[in-house]
């Protein structure tokens, strides 16, 4: 394994993260932290430390990691490139040896960072990719400055260890952050300006403190924050969708009208396969007590096609479960087998051209219905949270309560909670009208 040159100290860095939510979050607080050392934030052309946080759910990410070095070495440049994240944590030696890269850093051991690159300045190759049983977050800095929705880690790490899944080895197993310690930030969020807080976790609502608390109890306390109008929370494990939480979607309105509820196939015999460890029918149940208690929530999930043995009838009990639930939106993938993981070794891979047609036709299907459910919107009124402004000269653009994108014209600030009637509906994105308006400051 050969170490890196050693460079200058760097003065500028940029974070470009992969993968999911939590990443980003984790990378928003790498960045915090390289800005608490008085670095300054540019674009990752020009930096002088570039951190890849990376994802290693399926191999295409992986390979991404490798190209984007490649990209940052081009024209003779040299950055300082830390690769951070769940690739490093599974294939630390490797990237050291494979890509040459100045530091190496696991998704529980980023508060290091600063220690890490200063090693890496002056003696070469700083590596780290411990798992320590104190949690990363208390060495972490306060939260500044963040925009009007703002993501908000709970929990890490995840115990259900289907076949296909690298994050059990990455991230390790299942932990909750202390219920004071995530209070604590949420007001630090929303006094940095976040009026809509998301709940992280691999099984976000596994979450529990030491006094048994469940998801809603924390939900329920966050509602109470002064200027948090909004919160939502994902990705979820059927398992853990209890009573509680159920009616918390029923009883507090800042819990917003969505719920990211994964279920992968819509076959018994290869939800076994997997060990998701939930049935098909029992997965459907909960989605109708969901929606007897909120009528109007928007149901999201995640599909894998391809798994091993799956057959062609097999994959037809997924599209007829596309077909009962009527999803708003959803991620659909063909499956990657990923090294270390029991679903790797099992036989019967299905071809790639069977995989591309099927994942073809799911999304076929997902998409149907994210059109019909955003056209069902047409005529409603909602408020919206402006997020940014739009692609046209006035126009702003927001998410809905449903997590849909909202086109609305007008001089309205970022973080203003406007009232709109949706007027048009396209496959990604609706516009709006808007009647009225909060400001940020309300």
């Amino acid at each position: 394994m050969g170490a890196a040159i050693m460079k200058p100290a760097p003065k500028t860095y940029a974070v470009k993260s992969f993968g999911c939510q939590m990443n980003v979050y984790d990378g928003e607080r790498m960045a915090e932290l390289m800005a608490e050392q008085g670095l300054a934030a540019t674009d990752a052309a020009s930096a002088d430390l570039v951190i890849l946080n990376t994802c290693h759910i399926r191999e295409k990410a992986t390979e991404k990691v490798y190209s984007e070095i490649g990209r940052l070495r081009k024209d003779g440049r040299k950055p300082m490139i830390a690769v951070a994240g769940c690739v490093a944590q599974a294939e630390g030696e490797e990237i050291a040896r494979r890509a040459k890269v100045d530091v190496v850093v696991g998704p529980q051991a980023y508060h290091n960072l600063p220690e890490l690159v200063s090693t890496a300045a002056e003696k070469g190759l700083a590596l780290d990719t411990d798992m320590p049983p104190e949690l990363k977050f208390a060495s972490l800095p306060a939260r500044r400055k963040v925009g009007p929705s703002a993501f908000l880690t709970v929990q890490e790490g995840c115990d259900k260890f289907c076949t296909y899944c690298v994050v059990p080895y990455t991230r390790g197993a299942e932990v909750s952050r202390p219920f004071a310690a995530i209070v604590e930030e949420a007001r630090s969020l929303v006094g940095a300006g976040a009026r809509e807080i998301t709940l992280l976790g691999q099984n976000v609502n596994a979450w529990r403190d030491a006094d048994g608390r469940g998801l809603e109890k924390l939900a329920e306390t966050l509602a109470e924050i002064p200027g948090l109008a909004r919160i939502r929370y994902t990705t979820s494990h059927p398992n853990d969708m209890t009573d509680g939480l159920i009616a918390a979607h029923r009883d507090l309105p800042q819990l917003m009208p969505f719920l990211h509820l994964p279920v992968q196939s819509g076959n018994d015999r290869v939800l076994r396969a997997m060990n998701r460890s939930h049935s098909r029918d029992s997965y459907l149940r909960i989605l109708d007590r969901v929606r007897a208690v909120r009528p109007d929530i928007a149901l999201s999930g995640d599909f894998i096609v391809g798994f091993p043995g799956e057959t062609e009838a097999e994959f037809a009990d997924t599209l007829s479960l596309v077909d009962a639930v009527g999803y708003a939106q959803c991620f659909s993938f063909k499956y990657s087998p990923r090294p270390g993981t029991p679903a790797a070794t099992m036989d019967d891979a299905v071809p790639a051209e069977v995989m591309d047609d099927r994942l073809q036709r799911l999304q076929a299907a997902l998409n149907r219905d994210q059109i019909a459910f955003n056209r069902a919107t047409v005529g409603r009124t909602c408020d919206v949270l402006i997020e940014r402004t739009g692609k046209y000269p006035g126009q702003m653009l927001g998410k809905s309560p449903w997590l849909q994108s909202v086109i609305v014209t007008g001089d309205h600030a970022i973080g203003d909670i406007v009232t709109v009637r949706i007027a048009e509906a396209g496959p990604n994105s609706l516009m709006g009208v808007v009647e009225r308006e909060t400001p940020a400051a309300a």
